[in-house]
């Protein structure tokens, strides 16, 4: 071992050179390597890295949300948010474009939270990794430095100063070539090692400075949304007596539904705003058919330049054609896909989206709610009708802000999510307690993988995430 071999030949060359040039002692330097204390044995390396990862995630997050409690906006920023909304065209289509712009950026900025989630977690576990490095050389690096520490106290005497003198240099340099390469790419690899770890802290240190930044601005985005669903409840308290019937009607048909088919059905027979929104918008999907190929594309192009048309009614798209074009509707981690292992010896029936808490919900496409608010085991429930015989399912939210009956822009915020997981039947063996969305497609009342619909960036392999 070489650890013995440093330390016993740096002290015969310090002893031989500073006591007696002639006699070279090596029992001398012995009780020196042997007189260091006992080491406690080594941490262990962690037995799954993809564990310790996760475990690191899991730290981290928490960190983070320990940080979002203490972010707060100042009084002129309030006030300035409170003023653009003042300031905003009172009117539905206003109100609703911002609604969609301030969802794009609150999805934006989930998402850039979630990366340096990911990034500090790594940065962290290289840490771990070097200080666990360092740990179990410790015996090891305290004998270095305790050999460079000797001979910087006792440097090797002058050449040709006397003939002792230099016959004393000549047997340390001898003892010194043996030891000091050893010594060297020990003190070599202590220095990069010490470096890579300032490297690392300065590299968390920086993308936790921006992380709070990009939080900031994620708290004042959502504070601007609030304002903006609050002034677009505004616009819909003429019929608020209608409304709330309708609700406690669609509570009573969702306590009789037996399954997500039936209570579709029931929706759209007895529930008015949806039968008359549902007719209409089937009269617009017919009316579309009979469009000429000019007319289509001036709707295409309307539809593609992000301006909501007040007057829609209808998905601008069949739905079978939006393929690789959807967003998910939530930024998050997938954690099961369409067909896998649900944990209950079945098969999901849609994909399964952890999030952070209180993560805005969009809708992934143009549609017609059927249906919001609690159904059964899959608790707060969003049920939209994207035409073309598709309903689209979304569950585990804690808050909606929408209601059936009214129709929807792609990317118009629907829901917030909670700060843990909802217990339902679709979040069943999931191994987290994060917020899950879990999202359904159904064509013609049976479920289908949804995977073909969604971007490429949005699109992958399910991966577990405790």
């Amino acid at each position: 071992m070489i650890l013995p071999a440093i330390a016993a030949g740096v002290g015969v060359a310090v002893i031989a050179v500073s006591a007696n040039p002639f006699t070279v002692r090596a029992q001398d330097a012995v009780p020196q390597a042997q007189s260091a204390p006992p080491q406690p044995p080594a941490a262990p390396a962690p037995a799954d890295p993809a564990a310790e990862l996760a475990a690191k995630r899991d730290q981290t997050r928490a960190e983070l949300e320990t940080l979002s409690k203490t972010i707060n906006l100042s009084t002129d920023k309030v006030s300035a948010l409170q003023q653009s909304i003042a300031d905003l065209d009172k009117s539905t289509q206003s109100i609703r474009q911002a609604l969609i712009e301030s969802a794009a950026r609150r999805k934006t900025l989930d998402r850039q939270i979630l990366e340096s989630e990911e990034k500090l977690a790594d940065l962290g576990v290289k840490q771990d990794g070097i200080r666990r490095s360092l740990h179990e050389r410790r015996g090891l690096l305290a004998e270095v430095l305790a050999a460079l520490q000797r001979m910087g106290r006792n440097p090797p005497p002058a050449l040709l100063v006397t003939p002792d003198d230099a016959l004393a240099s000549v047997r340390s340099a001898i003892l010194l070539g043996a030891v000091v390469p050893g010594i060297r790419k020990e003190t070599d690899k202590l220095a990069a090692d010490l470096e890579n770890l300032a490297a690392l802290q300065t590299a968390s240190a920086a993308e936790k400075a921006g992380l709070t930044a990009t939080m900031t601005n994620s708290i004042e985005e959502e504070r601007r949304m609030d304002l903006l669903l609050a002034e677009n409840d505004k616009l819909s308290r003429s019929n608020a007596a209608e409304l709330a019937a309708e609700k406690k009607r669609s509570e009573e048909l969702a306590g009789k539904a037996t399954s997500l088919e039936g209570l579709v059905a029931s929706m759209e027979s007895e529930i008015a705003s949806v039968r008359d929104a549902a007719a209409a918008a089937r009269q617009a999907e017919e009316n579309r058919k009979l469009m000429t190929d000019e007319q289509r594309a001036q709707a295409k192009a309307l539809a593609d330049s992000g301006v909501p048309d007040k007057n829609r009614i209808a998905p601008a798209y069949p739905f079978g054609e939006l393929k690789a074009k959807l967003e998910v509707p939530v930024a998050g981690d997938i954690l099961r896909q369409f067909g896998d292992a649900d944990g209950t010896g079945h098969e999901a029936m849609g994909m399964t989206v952890a999030t952070n808490p209180e993560t805005v919900v969009t809708a992934p496409a143009d549609g017609l709610v059927v249906f919001a608010g609690a159904f059964r085991s899959y608790g707060q429930m969003i049920i939209l009708d994207t035409g073309d015989g598709y309903h689209l399912v979304l569950s585990g939210m804690e808050t909606i802000n929408t209601r059936q009956g009214k129709f929807v822009f792609s990317g118009e915020p629907l829901a917030v999510m909670g700060a843990k997981r909802v217990a339902s039947a679709t979040a069943l063996a999931l191994e987290t307690d994060r917020p899950t969305l879990y999202i359904e497609f159904r064509k013609d009342g049976k479920p289908v993988d949804s995977r073909p619909w969604w971007t490429a960036k949005d699109t992958g392999k399910a991966r577990n995430d405790s």
